[in-house]
């Protein structure tokens, strides 16, 4: 029996803070809702969780991208949409024009109707943008043509999503495979007082029309099918987030019903200790009955 060296003071002590450091971490937990709040929580754990909350927040990003690309997508082909009825109402003026039974007069006039309807069409293809980004030509001032869309929806750098050619919904654009007429040059013959149009010259026209109808069609089907893509790319990343996050939290969040269990077993082993603290100091008291 010894009196300077109170060994069984110093075991309850020792477990006593051991205690006290487990409580104070699960009151952290419990406070954040987190099981992991530093590396010696889980070292190996919160370097899984941080990688796959990198990878979440680079979807919900790409998910963001893909909200905006049909939005963008739609806007381009609601213009084209326009710019084709456009077109059917100038082939309706250019049969109109190719009758033997409209004036000359008559033809000049529709001859106006066209020019306008053509620098309409110009009009939607020079202001049609997203953002600043002109969508149906290269620039607001140019009428070359607009290159392919290219959409990031993924983590990947190769995770795109893009359209297949370029875009030039203008008169320049429209029909330009004709190996003769196109639909500038009928522009610049309906402009003026429209004499440039003939009966003979409608006529010539009608097959440029439809040739830039297909011209169009073919690049709204572009557009339309790059939006069932970005679309299904959508649904797949959203799933893939859930997925992930879920992944996270089971490793990061805390499991309350099981922490809470785990905090009053340490509350009862602190009382505990407590009470092992004091017998043990009171111990080497017993001392004394030997030197009576």
């Amino acid at each position: 029996m010894r009196i300077n060296t109170n060994i069984n003071s110093m075991t309850t002590q020792e477990s006593s803070t051991a205690n006290n450091a487990s409580l104070s971490s699960s009151l952290e937990k419990l406070s954040s809702g987190l099981k992991v709040n530093k590396a010696s929580d889980n070292a190996s754990g919160m370097a899984i969780a941080d990688k796959l909350r990198t990878q979440k927040n680079s979807i919900g990003q790409s998910i963001d991208n893909a909200n905006s690309a049909v939005a963008m997508l739609q806007i381009a082909d609601k213009a084209m949409a326009e710019q084709s009825i456009i077109l059917d109402i100038v082939k309706t003026k250019l049969v109109q024009a190719s009758t033997a039974t409209t004036s000359d007069d008559g033809r000049k006039s529709i001859a106006k109707d066209i020019n306008k309807l053509l620098t309409e069409l110009d009009g939607i293809a020079s202001q049609t943008n997203y953002n600043g980004k002109t969508l149906l030509q290269e620039s607001t001032s140019s009428q070359e043509s607009a290159s392919a869309l290219e959409f990031q929806l993924g983590e990947k750098a190769n995770d795109t999503v893009k359209t297949t050619g370029s875009i030039q919904a203008n008169t320049k654009g429209l029909a330009k495979s004709s190996p003769t007429d196109d639909l500038a040059d009928l522009k610049t013959d309906t402009s003026g007082d429209g004499s440039g149009l003939t009966k003979d010259r409608s006529s010539t026209y009608l097959a440029i029309i439809d040739l830039a109808l297909n011209d169009l069609n073919t690049m709204r089907s572009d557009f339309g099918s790059t939006q069932i893509q970005v679309e299904s790319s959508t649904r797949n990343l959203l799933t893939a987030k859930t997925n992930i996050a879920a992944a996270e939290s089971v490793i990061r969040d805390v499991d309350y019903s099981e922490e809470t269990a785990h905090l009053q077993q340490l509350s009862l082993i602190g009382k505990a200790s407590t009470y092992a603290q004091s017998q043990a100091n009171a111990h080497p008291q017993t001392i004394l009955k030997l030197l009576n």
